[in-house]
């Protein structure tokens, strides 16, 4: 990113969230959020794991639950005892700050929809009196994977033309439709993710020179739409302590595990298509200087790896801590090859209490309470110094016993922390997310009749 560009993003004189006329710019852009720093790249990036994990500081690698879905690492779906149907919904209030300003923004999204189910219905083993060191699971995803969204002036002064006024908007971005299958045979798992990346990204600037009279202003509107193929890999390995059980003189596991997790891919093409249009006006005046339509072109996204353990005490404690690696500075658009892009990687760390899941007589005993850590670089930079995201996540899950005892799930999850660069453009920020997971035993359950 220039220089230039980069003071005259940062001089933020009017409400980052406030309503702007575009005079004559695609007055259509209309964001959902406003995040000023989503005007670069590909956007801000959505939280790719869902209510239980965001509640734990985002654990992805070591994780697995047989009641919940784990997207990023597809090796955790061969731990699934039960058919998981999932939805999340976010909400986030935004306080960007600079040394002189500060203004506060809401927004919200759908976070994520899922469902996933084992292929081998556990409920058979125990039937049937048999075990089977074998386990399949399998899971669709839809979910956000960046957004753009963004509405904002900037002053700035020019040598030898004095003021300038840019107001910039966009609005956009990509999701992500995945198919995940896992699978384990004793303690080790492993899982595969194909999916597709879909979506479109629209940023706008419109240029006002304040102090020249009769000056035409300038309206540059880019329009892309991205779509490409990915993959993802996983794998788990879990390790059950044992003991010597006192009455058939037999090792036997103690409840007590460790579980170490890796995912990542390697290089992920796509292509793209973008149309290109600026014209200056004055008024009753208009001059197009370029009109390009459906112009074609690839990119690239970068490799990237994750890696974590997990120790877990049976259905009382679990505690996880991961580190994650992300090569962007491999990244390539062809349509957007002004953007520079620096490799990221992350620290997360997490837990989750149980004091009871049995207890009957005492609701909140059986409640999940969760807490985490992150720290993580973004990509994206401003005169070499790249951007820091880092907070603190508090969770609950709050179980419900449905009919034939089936037991499903709310989770609510509130991440506090800050983003952005404190000398320059910074949003603190409340993330809230609620996720509702229903589960099911009867998929692909073998009825019997004596």
């Amino acid at each position: 990113m220039s220089s230039v560009w980069s003071r005259v993003f940062l001089v933020v004189c009017l409400a980052c969230c406030s309503t702007i006329n575009l005079f004559g710019q695609d007055e259509d852009i209309v964001p959902s959020v406003n995040s000023p720093y989503s005007r670069f790249g590909l956007g801000d990036f959505d939280n790719p794991f869902f209510a239980a994990q965001a509640g734990m500081g985002g654990l992805t690698a070591a994780y697995h639950n047989p009641y919940h879905l784990n997207p990023m690492n597809p090796a955790s779906l061969a731990q699934l005892q039960a058919t998981a149907f999932e939805v999340g919904l976010d909400g986030t209030y935004s306080l960007y700050s600079t040394p002189s300003l500060e203004e506060s923004s809401w927004g919200g999204n759908l976070s994520y929809l899922a469902l996933g189910f084992p292929l081998i219905n556990p409920l058979n083993k125990v039937l049937d009196r048999r075990q089977s060191p074998w386990g399949l699971g399998m899971a669709f995803v839809l979910q956000p994977f960046t957004t753009v969204g963004y509405n904002v002036e900037t002053k700035q002064d020019v040598e030898n033309v004095g003021g300038t006024t840019n107001l910039l908007a966009g609005d956009g971005g990509i999701y992500r439709f995945s198919w995940n299958n896992g699978v384990r045979y004793g303690p080790i798992s492993a899982g595969l993710t194909l999916g597709i990346n879909r979506g479109n990204l629209t940023n706008s600037r419109r240029v006002f020179f304040d102090s020249l009279q009769l000056a035409y202003a300038t309206t540059f509107l880019d329009e892309i739409t991205l779509t490409g193929f990915y993959w993802r890999f996983g794998l788990q390995y879990t390790h059950d302590f044992k003991q010597v059980d006192p009455k058939s003189g037999e090792r036997e596991p103690s409840g007590k595990r460790l579980i170490f997790g890796l995912h990542g891919s390697t290089e992920n093409t796509f292509s793209t298509r973008i149309d290109r249009f600026a014209q200056r006006e004055l008024p009753g005046i208009r001059d197009t200087l370029f009109n390009e339509s459906d112009v074609e072109g690839d990119g690239l996204l970068p490799t990237s790896f994750t890696a974590g353990i997990t120790y877990q005490k049976k259905n009382k404690l679990r505690l996880g801590l991961e580190a994650g690696f992300s090569q962007w500075s491999q990244y390539e658009n062809d349509a957007q090859s002004n953007v520079n892009l620096q490799d990221s990687w992350q620290l997360r760390f997490g837990g989750e209490v149980t004091p009871n899941h049995l207890s009957y007589d005492n609701y909140f005993e059986r409640v999940r309470y969760r807490f985490g850590a992150y720290y993580r670089t973004d990509p994206r930079q401003f005169e070499g110094e790249q951007l820091l995201d880092y907070g603190l996540s508090l969770g609950f899950g709050f179980p419900i016993v449905l009919p034939r005892q089936r037991t499903s799930f709310i989770n609510f999850a509130v991440e506090g922390g800050r983003f952005g660069l404190s000398d320059e453009l910074q949003e603190t920020y409340v993330r809230m997310t609620l996720g509702f997971t229903l589960n099911d035993n009867t998929w692909f359950f073998k009825r019997k009749f004596n």
